[in-house]
Parts: structure tokens; sequence; C-alpha cells
């Protein structure tokens, strides 16, 4: 693991500690992580307690367009889809 990948992944964690839930979507897009089930587990395993539920990719899209444009195609059913989002609980 490169020291630019542990950035993006600390940058990540800041991001639960602040109290904001995610999603690999944004995980992906905000900070370049693509396997955020492995910082999940990393602060699962150092004592965290990391909540999980599934939410619909259109509710990611939405957070994600708050800070920047992303367009999904027209006949892609983002309502069905769905995605995990994790939030750490408090």
């Amino acid at each position: 693991m490169g020291r630019v990948n542990q950035g993006n992944q600390l940058a990540v964690k800041e991001h639960l500690l602040a109290g904001l839930p995610i999603t690999r979507l944004e995980a992906l897009i905000f900070f370049g992580v693509s396997n955020l089930a492995a910082v999940i587990s990393d602060m699962r395993k150092r004592g965290f307690i990391i909540k999980s539920r599934q939410v619909s990719f259109a509710a990611a899209v939405i957070r994600v367009n708050k800070h920047a444009v992303l367009e999904t195609p027209a006949n892609l059913p983002v309502r069905e889809i769905s995605l995990t989002e994790y939030w750490l609980n408090k």
C-alpha cells in the first residue's frame, strides 16, 4: 500500500469521524479509494462501531452532486440499484 493510498484512506476515516456517511461511490469519487470495505474493516478491527444500511444509488448521486457533477445514463434504474452506506456509530 503506497503513501498516496494511505492518505486517501485516512481522508475516508476522517470523513467518517466527522460524523458523515459514505458509500463506495463517494469513497471512489471524492477520495480515490476503490476498496472502501478494507477501510471499514480496519476501523472495525481498531474498535470503531461502524453501522451500515442499503441506500438507493439515486440517494448517493444526490449527495455527490452537492459537491461535484455526476450524470447517470437516462436508462439506468438509479432507484432500483442499491449501495451500502456506512457511518460511525457514536
